[in-house]
């Protein structure tokens, strides 16, 4: 198993690439398997995810810190090589909380955190997504920085200005969030060539996309030629899982027998997911059986 380190330099590689990738997307120690098995090159888990696993909840930041972290280092310690990105929201509070935050992701394992500008939880009013200044802003990435201990763990400004305030303000957050000392830039709700073109031209960091809508964007080698190292393609598994759990539950409740169930694995892929392997020789080296 290669250290969280070796992991950390893993995801900066991707980075300093000169091609854009998709991440699997992951919930649990299992699926992070599955995604390393695959050969995805990243690993991606992300608040919304966190939120239905741990909580069974909405994307609406009722997850704590702790209850986000305890399940990243779950699935951090189950993989051998996959470095893993999350989703930190917003650092959950204020600068200083910020700090906390990458002090706990960085314990469990996580090879890259993102730290965005939106005014999380949702306040009381109108219901409509505003952003933090620019100064605040700024002093979350810093803050973040100062409370980094491994120099390879990569910290991500994040912004959702685009579709907020526009391509002017865009501009002017990727100018600062690149001063800033930041490891790279994510972005959500870009939807036209035309607005990543405007961001990419003043970008001198990688870029990480949340989310490609539309066909404008579909395009890896358009992506790779404008900073974008990894674009994210949604959160899928998690909701196919959720899926495949209704279809198996309702089957055996009407009355189908376990044995005539449609999509339940072998037990070669469970064998493989778990480890089974590893286990058998342990238990035959140090149990004597």
């Amino acid at each position: 198993m290669s250290s969280i380190t070796d992991r950390r330099q893993r995801f900066r590689a991707v980075l300093a690439g000169p091609a854009c990738i998709h991440p699997g997307s992951v919930f649990d120690p299992m699926s992070a398997r599955i995604a390393e098995d695959l050969g995805f090159e990243v690993g991606m888990y992300a608040g919304s995810t966190a939120s239905l696993t741990v909580l069974g909840a909405p994307d609406l930041i009722v997850l704590t810190l702790s209850e986000f972290a305890q399940q990243a280092r779950r699935i951090c310690r189950a993989v051998r090589t996959l470095p893993v990105l999350v989703d930190a929201d917003h650092g959950y509070g204020n600068a200083l909380n910020a700090m906390r935050t990458v002090e706990e992701l960085e314990n469990a394992g996580v090879a890259a955190m993102t730290l965005e500008d939106t005014v999380l939880p949702r306040p009381h009013g109108d219901g409509r997504v505003t952003l933090i200044s620019l100064e605040e802003g700024l002093g979350k990435v810093k803050a973040a920085l100062a409370a980094r201990d491994d120099p390879s763990f990569v910290i991500v400004a994040r912004s959702g200005v685009v579709s907020v305030n526009g391509v002017e303000d865009a501009v002017a957050r990727t100018k600062a969030y690149t001063a800033s000392g930041a490891d790279a830039l994510f972005y959500t709700g870009i939807k036209t060539r035309a607005e990543l073109d405007a961001v990419a031209a003043v970008a001198t960091l990688p870029i990480i996309l949340g989310g490609i809508e539309g066909t404008e964007l579909k395009d890896r080698d358009y992506l790779a030629a404008r900073g974008v190292r990894i674009a994210l393609q949604g959160h899928q598994p998690i909701m196919a899982a959720q899926q495949a759990v209704y279809n198996t539950l309702k089957a055996l409740r009407e009355g189908v027998q376990p044995a005539d169930l449609q999509g339940v694995p072998g037990a070669d892929f469970m064998g493989r997911v778990t480890r089974d392997a590893d286990y058998k020789r342990w238990t035959k080296e140090f149990l004597g059986g």
